[in-house]
């Protein structure tokens, strides 16, 4: 599904394993009052996406059984589950602060300068029948890496407080981590059959030749009606946010351990505490 036209599933024909994609502008100057205040302003969309949240689930859940019987997602249900990851995804990227616009309330916003762009492949029936098993691996990354950006987070808010912007590595990483967690969240609500990939980028040319990119980046430029184009696709990580990856990761495997830890030693149970966000794929 695009957030312009939208585009559903295919026929089976068409080929298989299109990573679902991000489209960000690049990062520029962001005001600092919104950027004080960026998580109390963002409250009302969480309190909207936990009711959401709970709708996608059961959602999910009929859309399992629905792929597991005809190897595709019935359309009212791939247009509500889309809707809501892109919902999910545009607040995440606002609350990360990879843009300084507040998102609307809708399941669709072609306007807004964050986009998924998810296209609905013919599924493989097996793989919808162990997709929590086959999700295991990507959600412990996704997992780690969210919590470790959240257990950072103070000092991203105080550089972008200070600079103005965010500044690029901070950028390519945080960006990274949003689409690893939208692709994740696209995979475990069978949107998609292509399994998460990317967390450390694309490769150069990941797009194809220099001509395929640049009708695919002009495409891009055209949809989000916007002259700077997306920062995203393809999203080529420099070595400073390819470190900055690995200290998320880091930093949450050592969030998870001391989580451990104090459960054990508090009789807490361990996870207890709300999300900074609500997460793409907590289902």
């Amino acid at each position: 599904m695009t957030e312009g036209p939208w585009a559903g599933p295919i026929p089976p024909s068409a080929p298989p394993e299109r990573l679902p994609q991000l489209d960000i502008p690049p990062p520029g100057p962001q005001r600092r009052l919104t950027v004080f205040f960026r998580l109390p302003l963002l409250v009302p969309h969480f309190v909207v996406l936990f009711f959401l949240h709970i709708a996608a689930w059961f959602a999910t859940i009929a859309t399992w059984f629905a792929a597991l019987a005809t190897a595709r997602v019935p359309d009212p249900l791939y247009r509500f589950l889309a809707g809501y990851l892109g919902w999910a995804t545009r607040v995440d990227a606002e609350a990360m602060l990879l843009v300084d616009r507040y998102p609307p309330f809708a399941l669709h916003a072609p306007g807004y300068p964050v986009r998924v762009e998810v296209t609905g492949d013919r599924l493989n029936r097996l793989a919808v029948l162990f997709r929590l098993i086959l999700l295991i691996p990507a959600l412990i990354v996704q997992a780690l890496a969210s919590s470790g950006w959240w257990a950072l987070g103070l000092i991203w808010w105080l550089i972008v407080l200070v600079m103005g912007r965010v500044p690029q590595p901070l950028f390519e990483a945080s960006a990274a981590v949003l689409r690893f967690r939208m692709r994740t969240g696209a995979y475990a609500m069978m949107l998609t059959p292509a399994y998460p990939k990317g967390f450390f980028g694309d490769r150069p040319g990941a797009l194809g030749t220099d001509t395929e990119e640049a009708e695919e980046v002009g495409r891009v430029t055209e949809n989000l009606g916007d002259a700077s184009g997306s920062a995203t696709r393809p999203l080529v990580l420099g070595t400073p946010a390819t470190v900055l990856l690995v200290v998320f990761l880091l930093a949450g495997l050592a969030g998870g351990a001391s989580g451990s830890t104090s459960s054990y030693t508090t009789g807490d149970e361990p996870g207890r505490g709300p999300s900074p966000s609500p997460a793409v794929t907590d289902r």
